[in-house]
C-alpha cells in the first residue's frame, strides 16, 4: 500500500526517533498513557516511515486528536474479554485508540499461537488503527505469519456494484510473514481500488488521479479527487472499472464478514443504510491473527522454504534488462532503511501542521530540536 514518494523538493526530513518521541508525547498531552502513547506512535509513524504518508501523520490532527478530543476514543479505556476459550478470543475495545488496541490484540494473539499454534482475537468497539500492516508485522516477529482484517464500523462510503447507496468501508487486509533472509512479505491493501487517504491526498495536492479510483452516480470514471468530499464522486471497487470489480466487493464484504460481524461489531449493510442514518462512524471490528507455521514442522524447514519461496520471486528474470521483480513488503523495507538512514521524509505541509501541534501543547516540534 505505499504511495509515491514525497518528492525531494516537498519533503521535510525528521529523524525517526525524534518524529516517534514528538508524536508519542502528542498522544500524552491527550490524556493517553506513556507505553500506550509510545505504541500508538509507532502505529501511525509506520506510514510515513514505510511510504504509505496517506495513512501516516497527515492523519494526526484529522483522525486522531478528534477522536480523543471528542470522547470517541477513550485515552484510557480498558479492552474486556468476553469470550475466552484458548485458542481464540473475543473482545470489546471499550472505544480504546485503535492505533494501540489493535498491536496488543495482535500481542495476545502471537502468545495464543505460541501455545496453541494458533491465535486469533475477534475485536468490537474499536477505533481506527492506521496501517494494517504495521499491526500484522507484529506477529513476524515472532517468526508466525500476521492476519489483520477491519471493517469501518458504521461507515459507507462505497456501494455495491450497480448499486445506489453506499455500503462499506474499505475494508483493509494484511497478511505479513516470514521471508527467510529476505525482507518480511506484507500486503497491506484495502479492498476499494485506493484508500480514502490517496484521494485526499490528491485534492490536497491539486492533483488529478487515474481514472478507476472514483465513478460518479452512473459510474463513469472521475478524475478529479476533490469531488469525493462533496459528495459527487464515490471509491470504486479492487478491479474496477470492468468485471473485475466483483473481487474487489467480494473480498470487501468478506472483511466485514470476518472483522465485523464475527465479533459484533457495527455493521456498514444495515437496515440503518436505508434511512441515511448519521451514526457516528465509530464501533470497528477487527479480525487479529497469528499463525505460528513452527507448530506443524520444524523452524529451520520453514525458514528455509519460506527463504526460498520469496528468494525465486526476486530472482525471476524480469521483462525488461535491468529491471528488477519484487513482492509486497520488499518496497516498505527500503522505505524505512532509507528514513532509518536518512530521516522521515515529510511533506512540508504536514511538518507543518507538526510544528503548529506542538507550539499549541508547548512541545519542540520535531526537526527543530
Amino acid at each position: 500500500m505505499t504511495d509515491l514518494a514525497v518528492p525531494a523538493q516537498t519533503a521535510v526530513r525528521v529523524p525517526q526517533a525524534e518524529l516517534l518521541d514528538f508524536t508519542a508525547a502528542v498522544f500524552v498531552a491527550h490524556g493517553v498513557p506513556t507505553n500506550r502513547a509510545q505504541a500508538a506512535a509507532a502505529a501511525l509513524c509506520h506510514g510515513d516511515i514505510t511510504g504509505a504518508a496517506s495513512h501516516g501523520l497527515v492523519n494526526l490532527s484529522r483522525i486522531y486528536l478528534p477522536l480523543l478530543e471528542s470522547g470517541r476514543a477513550r485515552a484510557d479505556a480498558e479492552p474486556l474479554v468476553l469470550t475466552d476459550l484458548g485458542a481464540t478470543l473475543l473482545q470489546d475495545a471499550r472505544g480504546a485508540l485503535g492505533l494501540w488496541a489493535a498491536g496488543e490484540a495482535m500481542d495476545l494473539a502471537t502468545k495464543r499461537a505460541a501455545e496453541y499454534g494458533i491465535g486469533m482475537v475477534s475485536v468490537r468497539g474499536a477505533t481506527h488503527f492506521g496501517c494494517a500492516g504495521h499491526h500484522a508485522l507484529k506477529a513476524v516477529e515472532h517468526g508466525m505469519i500476521g492476519i489483520v482484517a477491519a471493517n469501518c464500523g458504521h461507515q459507507r462510503i462505497a456501494r455495491p456494484p450497480r448499486g445506489r447507496l453506499p455500503m462499506l468501508g474499505t475494508n483493509p487486509i494484511s497478511v505479513a510473514a516470514p521471508a527467510g533472509e529476505h525482507p518480511p512479505f506484507l500486503l497491506d491493501m484495502s479492498t476499494t481500488a485506493v484508500p480514502t487517504g490517496k484521494v485526499r491526498a490528491a485534492a490536497r495536492a491539486g492533483e488529478e488521479i487515474p481514472a478507476g479510483w472514483l465513478a460518479d452516480d452512473r459510474g463513469a470514471p472521475v478524475t478529479d479527487p476533490a469531488r469525493f468530499d462533496t459528495g459527487e464522486a464515490h471509491l470504486t471497487w479492487l478491479g474496477a472499472p470492468g468485471m473485475g470489480e466483483y473481487k474487489g466487493f467480494g473480498l470487501g464484504l468478506m472483511v466485514e464478514v470476518l472483522a465485523a460481524l464475527v465479533p459484533g461489531a457495527g455493521l456498514g449493510p444495515s437496515p440503518a443504510a436505508f434511512a441515511a442514518d448519521r451514526t457516528p462512524d465509530d464501533d470497528i471490528g477487527f479480525l487479529v491473527m497469528a499463525i505460528a507455521p513452527t507448530a506443524l514442522r520444524s523452524p529451520h524447514q520453514f525458514q528455509r522454504d519460506a527463504g526460498a519461496l520469496f528468494g525465486s520471486v526476486l530472482g525471476c528474470p524480469p521483462v525488461e534488462p535491468g529491471d528488477t521483480v519484487s513482492y509486497p513488503g520488499c518496497p516498505e523495507a527500503r522505505n524505512a532503511a532509507d528514513a532509518a538512514t536518512h530521516g522521515v521524509p515529510l511533506a512540508k505541509a504536514v511538518h507543518a501542521e507538526l510544528c503548529q501541534i506542538a507550539d499549541r501543547l508547548g512541545l519542540t516540534a520535531p526537526g527543530e530540536s
